[in-house]
């Protein structure tokens, strides 16, 4: 805002990775801190770097708390970890050097061990029937607005870089508001969620169903499958209460585990709602509704984890 089973990559013969005392791979150097307690003017979560980015080389994570870690380590969502609630709200900045062209399925196992190492991380994994959702057309059809392609004008070489994301967590004044009260996400930020004084955005640009669907997961902390036969890609504009969110640690991005259902009337609920705030915004707003299924959902269950890690 993307996982059945897990496939573990091996490394070919002769790798220069760097590796733990009994051979597993690991960064070239890690830090964990505890990150600094939220305030009431918002938290921001952000991830940055490692395979695939342009900063390969070294991964940061700032505000990550121990779902989110895991569930990158593990590639799941949340809803697909069984673990302590607490591992929601303990949140740490870790930054971690990684070695010359590592893969991503390397760079999973290096966090994996850096868990085990620092945090003493055990788990096993099972799979659990669990309610899935379909994200399908609801009555009425869809309330969406499909993405414009823009054409750049003469003389243009390439479209303006996308204003950067306003700062969060007691480093500035925090995101503009709208009249209603909830945060304005910048033009660019695809996939972004911002929360403020209990109010959320869902902000994406460009974005097809199924990858809504799996952003949605994060949300609903259940799987979401696209069956809206939609084709295109679309703006998406999405506000709601997220109230639960905040009192639960404050919302995560994808990756990082789903926030806490509570029992408060979403904006634009309608009667037979999911019991998740976002779930009447979705129906009111886009067109779109959340239908319950029974399926397997394969889980990592912790088995132990530390709150505290061993030092840098």
């Amino acid at each position: 805002m993307k996982l059945a089973g897990i496939i573990l990559i091996g490394f070919a013969c002769g790798s220069a990775h760097a590796q733990t005392a009994d051979g597993q791979p690991s960064f070239d150097a890690a830090s964990i801190k505890p990150a600094p307690p939220p305030t009431g003017r918002g938290m921001r979560v952000m991830t940055n770097g490692g395979p695939g980015s342009k900063d390969p080389g070294l991964y940061t994570c700032d505000n990550c708390s121990l779902t989110q870690l895991v569930t990158q380590a593990y590639d799941i969502k949340g809803y697909q970890l069984s673990a302590p609630s607490w591992l929601e709200t303990e949140r740490f900045i870790v930054t971690a050097k990684i070695p010359d062209k590592a893969t991503k399925e390397q760079f999973r196992l290096m966090l994996q061990n850096l868990l085990a190492e620092r945090f003493k991380l055990a788990i096993h994994r099972e799979k659990k029937e669990a309610q899935v959702y379909e994200l399908v057309v609801a009555k009425g059809g869809p309330k969406l607005k499909e993405s414009v392609e823009e054409v750049p004008k003469d003389g243009d070489n390439a479209p303006d870089d996308p204003s950067p994301l306003p700062p969060l967590g007691g480093r500035g004044r925090g995101p503009n508001l709208d009249k209603d009260g909830y945060p304005v996400v910048p033009k660019g930020c695809s996939g972004c969620m911002m929360i403020m004084n209990g109010k959320a955005r869902l902000h994406s640009e460009k974005e097809n169903m199924k990858y809504f669907a799996d952003t949605l997961s994060y949300q609903v902390g259940k799987p979401v499958i696209d069956a809206t036969g939609l084709k295109g890609k679309y703006d998406i504009d999405l506000s709601f209460d997220a109230s639960g969110m905040m009192r639960g640690g404050g919302g995560q991005p994808p990756g990082g585990g789903p926030p806490p259902a509570e029992a408060n009337t979403p904006l634009g609920a309608t009667d037979g709602d999911l019991g998740v705030p976002i779930v009447g915004a979705i129906q009111s707003q886009l067109g779109l509704k959340l239908e319950a299924k029974k399926g397997q959902v394969e889980t990592i269950v912790v088995d132990h984890i530390e709150k505290v890690p061993t030092e840098n």
